[in-house]
């Protein structure tokens, strides 16, 4: 691509390892963001599935994030020279929770780079492997897909249903109400500084959004959470999609419905369109 001096393949094998101990404080800190009182989160308890995302956060220092709010590029990710980046999708294993108060080890190996051209320009998508241990024994494995695209024309806002259709026999659903406050706390928890979501004038302005959008990751958990709700057995692989971006302007609608073993999950944004499929796997 323009601007490269190496191959974006070069990256293809790129390692990293970073420790961390999973610490009582940001549990808690989730499970206040989620309002969440049953289990108790405490020392020694499994970490909830999902939860590893608030620890092994980059921690980059101010001189080097970008104008977005995003760290500059390059380092153990290639350095993709478009200047939109989303987390668009996951497939994870979780072999055993992680444990409140042990140390753990997270290593990391770029598994894929591809790049691509499409209607909506040029495309850039890199495949993450993650591994998750305690005290040498595997814990998660996971895939992370990040797209990287080209900047676009402005989206509309959404012009939300009456009234949400009716749900199938058997469905499980939660509406959610985001507002600035839920998903600046998100962003703390998450050291992630992406200005589209905690800065309304850029997001409309520079990114050409409606809103303040709501994090891919944060609509992930919150299915997660509604499967782990509405079952007696833990969640033992989990896999999302994004398809749509979801915004601050109107509540959001979580189903899921039971499949032998399995909870197959969406997102609907206020149009009713789907914004976010997920499966959860349970033990």
């Amino acid at each position: 691509m323009a601007g490269q001096s190496r191959p974006l393949s070069d990256w293809i094998g790129s390692k990293e390892r970073k420790e961390d101990v999973i610490t009582l404080a940001p549990a808690l800190g989730v499970s206040a963001l989620l309002d969440r009182e049953e289990p108790v989160i405490e020392m020694g308890a499994p970490l909830p599935a999902l939860w590893h995302w608030f620890y092994f956060l980059p921690q980059v220092p101010g001189s080097k994030i970008g104008t977005d709010g995003h760290p500059q590029r390059g380092g153990f990710l290639p350095p993709v020279d478009l200047p939109r980046r989303m987390f668009a999708g996951a497939r994870m294993e979780i072999v055993a929770p992680p444990v409140i108060g042990l140390p753990a080890t997270r290593e990391g190996t770029v598994l894929k780079v591809t790049e691509k051209s499409g209607n909506s320009g040029k495309l850039v998508f890199v495949t993450v492997e993650y591994r998750v241990s305690q005290e040498g024994e595997l814990c998660i494995r996971e895939e992370q897909d990040i797209v990287y695209k080209e900047a676009g024309g402005r989206i509309a806002a959404p012009i939300p249903l009456k009234e949400w259709p009716p749900l199938p026999a058997g469905a499980v659903s939660q509406v959610v109400e985001p507002n600035e406050v839920f998903l600046f706390r998100f962003s703390a928890l998450t050291f992630n500084a992406h200005r589209i979501h905690y800065d309304r004038r850029y997001a409309m302005e520079e990114e050409g959004y409606p809103g303040l959008v709501v994090h891919g990751p944060l609509t992930a958990l919150m299915l997660a959470e509604l499967a782990a709700r509405n079952s007696t057995g833990r969640i033992r692989s989990f896999s999302f999609q994004g398809r749509a971006p979801l915004f601050d302007l109107h509540p959001f609608r979580l189903v899921g419905i039971k499949e032998s073993d399995k909870l197959v999950l969406e997102a609907q944004g206020p149009t009713g369109a789907t914004a976010m499929t997920a499966t959860a796997v349970l033990a």
